[in-house]
C-alpha cells in the first residue's frame, strides 16, 4: 500500500506529543476510527492509504487538535474520537473549534475541578434548559442526557436558585424481575438509579450527598412517588423515561410548580414497556412540541462518547433492525 504523508505542520515538539498521545494512544484511536495506519517519521505524518477523502478528513482532524493544544486545551482520546466523529459527519471545522474554545462549563466537581460540556449538542441542552421551563432530552444511551442535567440541577442548588433536587425514574424491569431482587423498595430500586448517584458523588461528593438526602434537599425515588404532588422551587429529572405509559407522562408533567425545571430524558430505541403500550415519552414529545416554554433536543449517535467500539455496534443493530 501506498504511503502518503498529509499536510500537517506542528509549531513545536510539545504540541506534536499532545497530538500524537502518550505511547501513540491518540494515532491508535484514529487508527481504528478511519480504519487505516498513520505513522510518524519525525514531524510528519504518513498514513497508508492512498484514499483522497481519508486524507484530507484526517488533515482536518489534525489541524483542530494542533489549534486545540496551542490554544492551552488538554485534549484526550474521547476528544480525539469526537472530533473525528464530527469531521466525519461533515461537521465544519471552525465550528468544532468553537465548541472547544468556547466551553460551557455545567459544574465543579467535589475537588473543584471543572466540569464541560463535551458535544455540542451538550451545548444545546444545557442552553435549552436555561431558556425553558420543560426540556426533553431524547437519544442514544451514552450521550450524558442524564448526567448533565444533573450536574446542572446541582449547579442552580449551590446557586440557591432551586430549593430542591427530585431525580425519578420508572420501576419498570429491563428482563429482571424486581419481586426476586432482595430489600424494600428502595433497596429494590437503588441499583437502577446508580447514573444518578454517580452523578451526584462526582459534583458532591459521597457524604454531601448522603446529607442532602437525608435532610430530604434531594429526594431519589420511583415514579409513582410523584402522584399528588406539586413541585415547586424544584429541578426535576425524569430519567428512562421511554419506559413511562402516557398516563404516567400526564400524571408527571402536570407536577410542574413554579420557580421550577423538568428534565425528561430517555432513549426511544430501548422501551421496555408491553408491546401494546405505548411510550409517554414519544407521545408526549410530539404533542407538545410547539408548546412555548418547552424544548427537545435530539442527541445523536455522534454525541456517544464511549469506547470507539460503541459506535460500530450501534451502527450494526441500526443496519439490523
Amino acid at each position: 500500500m501506498k504511503l502518503t504523508k498529509l499536510d500537517v505542520e506542528f509549531e513545536n515538539i510539545h504540541t506534536f506529543s499532545e497530538v500524537i498521545g502518550i505511547n501513540d494512544r491518540h494515532l491508535d484511536v484514529l487508527n481504528r476510527f478511519f480504519e487505516t495506519t498513520i505513522f510518524t517519521k519525525g514531524d510528519a505524518i504518513h498514513i497508508e492509504d492512498d484514499n483522497p477523502e481519508t486524507k484530507a478528513k484526517l488533515e482536518n482532524v489534525f489541524a483542530i487538535l494542533i489549534r486545540l493544544v496551542d490554544s492551552a486545551i488538554q485534549i484526550n482520546e474521547r476528544d480525539v474520537i469526537y472530533i473525528s466523529k464530527l469531521i466525519d459527519d461533515a461537521i465544519e471545522r471552525e465550528t468544532i473549534i468553537d465548541h472547544y474554545l468556547n466551553r460551557v462549563e455545567i459544574t465543579k466537581t467535589v475537588t473543584g475541578k471543572p466540569i464541560y460540556a463535551k458535544t455540542i449538542n451538550q451545548k444545546r441542552y444545557l442552553d435549552a434548559i436555561e431558556k425553558n421551563d420543560l426540556t426533553f432530552g431524547i437519544g442514544p444511551a451514552g450521550t450524558g442526557k442524564t448526567y448533565v442535567a444533573v450536574l446542572h440541577a446541582v449547579k442552580m442548588l449551590k446557586n440557591g436558585h432551586i430549593r430542591k433536587i427530585i431525580l425519578t425514574r420508572p420501576a419498570v424491569e429491563a428482563g429482571e424481575s424486581l419481586g426476586f431482587l432482595p430489600g424494600d423498595l428502595k433497596e429494590k430500586i437503588d441499583p437502577y438509579l446508580r447514573p444518578l448517584y454517580d452523578a451526584l458523588y462526582e459534583a458532591l461528593g459521597t457524604k454531601q450527598t448522603e446529607e442532602l438526602i437525608e435532610k430530604g434537599v434531594i429526594e431519589i425515588a420511583p415514579l409513582a412517588y410523584m402522584r399528588g404532588r406539586t413541585l415547586e422551587n424544584a429541578y426535576v429529572v425524569l430519567d428512562e423515561a421511554q419506559n413511562t405509559t402516557k398516563g404516567q407522562m400526564k400524571l408527571f408533567l402536570t407536577r410542574l410548580g413554579f420557580e421550577s425545571k423538568m428534565i425528561v430524558t430517555g432513549d426511544i430505541t430501548q422501551i421496555d414497556l408491553p408491546v401494546n403500550a405505548q411510550s409517554g415519552l414519544i407521545h408526549a414529545a410530539k404533542l407538545l412540541k410547539d408548546v412555548k416554554g418547552i424544548a427537545t433536543i435530539h442527541f445523536e449517535r455522534v454525541d456517544v462518547i464511549r469506547h470507539p467500539l460503541i459506535q460500530k455496534i450501534l451502527e450494526r443493530y441500526d443496519e439490523n433492525d
